[in-house]
């Protein structure tokens, strides 16, 4: 289940529960430069649309627009493989945690390179290094397999667009968005099914799937096994759990 279909599916409540971080913000706002035309790819609800620049939003899913707010970026529906705009439209475009859904990786990179050729921010999370998260490792290793099938390779996106740059994106400990690597230092939050209504990877599996992970997490924190093993998290302010922001300028 990938693109539209997707998010038309798990993508009610998304607005609650993924709500953009400051300091993300602030490293895509960075990385966009001085670009004043910015089309925002994959947008869902609004998240990381830069204040104050010409923002256009190009989103499928009919329950992702439906929860976009009124100060959000004017948006169209439409796919990242087929944009409806002419060549060199934007200054910039960019797009966070959306090329797993996307059908056509090799398509919408192009198009990409297309409205906006001289700059693409690209936020994406590199499941070689997700996959070594305690989330993954200890508890649904089933996400891993997930994530592997759907997400591309780091070269693949680099090559696709020429990338020059590539940014670690850090996950501070009190993340506000809700992305599966948000509660890295709580954990308890994960037992939260509206937590989890904003993971895709959580919202793609079925309460069966669930419960053998969320058994042995629920356990683990009343017994403090969860907090013996990974004391040293606690003592951490954030973490590279494999966000990255892949630039072309």
């Amino acid at each position: 289940m990938r693109g539209s279909a997707a998010y038309d599916t798990i993508g009610v409540g998304y607005a609650s529960a993924r709500r953009p971080d400051p300091r993300i913000t602030a490293r895509i706002v960075e990385a966009l430069g001085d670009a004043r035309r910015v089309v925002n790819v994959g947008a869902g609800t609004g998240s990381y649309e830069p204040a104050g620049r010409a923002v256009v939003a190009v989103e499928p899913s009919a329950v992702m627009l439906a929860q976009r707010g009124d100060d959000a970026a004017p948006v169209v529906r439409g796919f990242a493989e087929a944009l409806p705009f002419p060549d060199d439209a934007f200054d910039a475009a960019m797009g966070v945690l959306t090329v797993h859904h996307w059908t056509d990786l090799d398509a919408g990179l192009a198009e990409l390179r297309r409205v906006a050729p001289r700059r693409v921010v690209l936020g994406f999370d590199e499941p070689r290094v997700s996959s070594s998260f305690w989330l993954v490792s200890d508890y649904f290793p089933e996400t891993s397999a997930i994530e592997s099938a759907r997400a591309p390779q780091l070269d693949q996106l680099v090559d696709g667009l020429g990338a020059n740059r590539i940014e670690v994106v850090p996950v501070p400990h009190d993340c506000t968005d809700g992305f599966a690597g948000a509660y890295w230092r709580r954990p308890e939050a994960y037992l939260d099914p509206v937590v989890r209504a904003g993971i895709s990877s959580f919202a793609e599996m079925d309460d069966a799937e669930l419960e053998p992970g969320l058994t042995r997490l629920r356990a683990d924190l009343e017994s403090g096994a969860w907090h013996e093993r990974h004391a040293a998290l606690t003592e951490l302010d954030e973490i590279d759990l494999g966000y990255r922001l892949i630039i072309t300028d």
